[in-house]
């Protein structure tokens, strides 16, 4: 026997199917909604990281003095393209190409690639680079600087530049010798703070002996173009093309025993000496794409280390 059901109760019941069915397609809104910005949020947060990350790159790039020496000096040259001479006791070398181009620059390089090569001296195809590229200071740096760098170099526009063949005596110019200057002088090493030293010193000392190399023109070379230690900052008589580069350690006669940490620091901020005149040569470079452009914070650090070292 069918049962008649009251239209008022059909009515409740549609009610309260469509209630549901309106709450149920709210929550799922509001739910996709939150999923959005969450994944909104989470692109957001890595996107500030990953140009945090290249900002610091950026930054340390410059410390690094790497537009300096892969850069021409022709006008219309494009920075970090490589082509730059660099004159030695042993023939011309010639800077490579760091853009991140995939043929003709560092493009296809992983982070371990580029890794080794400032750190270890080593290029993707396991053959040893010649010293005139510092990597023998840049050992020493954190492997998050490094990366940081890369990340840097790794947002700019490829270029598409060849490089230019070293101008070596026959020698010199297989990278087999590079490999046995490699093994005769290199000591593969990072920095470690001294917790006898303030902050100012330990900074100071990571970007003088590693990222800003400054050794690598200020020390005298042996004969085989081997840094010498026991002099290091002393000057070096024979650098290039140039007559030579001054004594930076804390000397009066010949050094920089007279200078305060104010004039150092002003000195690696626009060139000037104390006694007014200005820096010429290589130098001028220095200033202008390196140590200028460091925080003034950085510069003093660097002269409160130039000032604890001991005279040579």
């Amino acid at each position: 026997m069918l049962h008649s059901v009251p239209w008022e109760n059909l009515a409740a019941d549609a009610t309260t199917i469509s209630v549901r069915n309106t709450n149920t397609i709210i929550s799922i809104i509001l739910k996709t909604a939150a999923a959005i910005a969450a994944a909104s949020l989470i692109s957001g947060t890595t996107l500030a990281a990953n140009n945090s990350r290249i900002e610091q790159g950026k930054y340390l790039l410059h410390a690094g003095g790497c537009i300096s020496c892969h850069t021409t000096e022709d006008e219309e040259a494009l920075p970090l393209s490589g082509g730059r001479p660099i004159d030695s006791p042993f023939g011309t070398f010639y800077s490579p190409n760091i853009t991140p181009d995939i043929e003709t620059g560092i493009g296809s390089w992983s982070d371990d690639d580029f890794a080794a090569a400032l750190r270890d001296g080593i290029n993707p195809d396991g053959e040893a680079y010649y010293p005139a590229f510092p990597y023998t200071s840049f050992t020493g740096l954190s492997r998050s600087d490094v990366l940081a760098i890369k990340a840097y170099l790794f947002s700019l526009k490829p270029v598409y530049k060849k490089n230019h063949e070293h101008d070596l005596p026959l020698i010199v110019s297989s990278r087999l010798a590079a490999g046995i200057w490699r093994k005769l002088y290199f000591k593969n090493k990072r920095f470690r703070e001294d917790p006898g030293k303030s902050a100012a010193w330990n900074r100071g000392a990571y970007l003088v002996r590693h990222l800003g190399h400054c050794g690598e023109c200020h020390t005298p070379r042996g004969r085989l173009g081997n840094l010498k230690r026991n002099h290091e900052l002393a000057g070096n008589p024979d650098f290039g093309d140039e007559a030579s580069t001054p004594n930076i350690t804390p000397d009066t006669e010949d050094g920089i025993g007279y200078w305060s940490q104010s004039d150092i620091e002003y000195f690696l901020d626009i060139g000037m000496f104390p006694d007014g005149d200005f820096a010429g040569g290589a130098m001028v470079d220095v200033i202008e794409d390196n140590t200028s452009r460091l925080t003034r914070e950085d510069r003093l650090a660097i002269a409160s280390y130039l000032k604890s070292l001991p005279l040579r």
